[in-house]
């Protein structure tokens, strides 16, 4: 079975001053998604004043649209997200335990 894995690559839409503001709440944001588990990497681009990147797994492309749209940086309208979603059909025996088998961790989807 494979399993779905979400590159986020976020974008400051706003100069790099601008974003500095937000930086804390943005990263108890994503303290919160790694400790759930769903966030296995993020970190800035490089050059940093690009935005950044995370790689999520074990939810469904709707929740992961859910989670981006609840990033401060989001709400606070200083980045967006594109969300590239990929079928890891074929991945390093290295990550078998992080994207193999595991059933996809769904939350209610706020209307």
């Amino acid at each position: 079975m494979s399993q779905h894995v979400h590159l986020l690559i976020v974008r400051y839409t706003v100069p790099p001053a601008q974003v500095g503001p937000h930086v804390p709440a943005h990263v108890r944001y994503l303290e919160r998604h790694h400790e759930e588990g769903v966030f296995l990497v993020s970190g800035t681009s490089v050059p940093a004043e690009l935005g950044g990147a995370i790689v999520a797994t074990g939810v469904s492309r709707e929740r992961v649209e859910q989670i981006t749209a609840e990033d401060p940086f989001v709400r606070a309208g200083v980045a967006a997200y594109e969300i590239v979603t990929i079928d890891a059909g074929r991945r390093h025996p290295a990550l078998a335990e992080l994207l193999g088998s595991a059933t996809e961790r769904e939350a209610p989807v706020a209307r």
